[in-house]
């Protein structure tokens, strides 16, 4: 399994966790939530929110386009302060944090 391939394997173990714990939702929040320009849109959506409608979906995106995905990403400290309770959620979360900062030489294909 190349690099891209593990990294859109722990996005779907984030899914199928946040729908294990009853956090993925089925609609969206407002629109008006997708405005915010806090991080973490910590002002309009909730942690579990922001994973599902923002994360998740910018992350594919870019393993879909093979684009230069995050370095130096750091999200699961937040998480441990916004959901202590979600402990198999934050263990992903720190292994995807883990996995993106892990320094490689740049891809001559790409």
């Amino acid at each position: 399994m190349d690099f891209h391939q593990q990294i859109r394997q722990h996005l779907f173990d984030v899914e199928q966790v946040m729908r294990a714990l009853s956090i993925w939702q089925e609609q969206p929040p407002s629109r008006d939530a997708f405005d915010s320009v806090e991080p973490f849109s910590i002002d309009t959506m909730r942690p579990e929110q922001w994973l599902q409608w923002i994360l998740l979906p910018r992350m594919h995106a870019l393993l879909d386009q093979r684009a230069p995905l995050p370095q130096r990403f750091v999200i699961a400290p937040y998480f441990e302060q916004a959901m202590p309770q979600a402990t198999r959620l934050l263990t992903l979360l720190s292994q995807l944090d883990d996995a993106l900062n892990i320094d490689f030489p740049p891809d001559p294909h790409v």
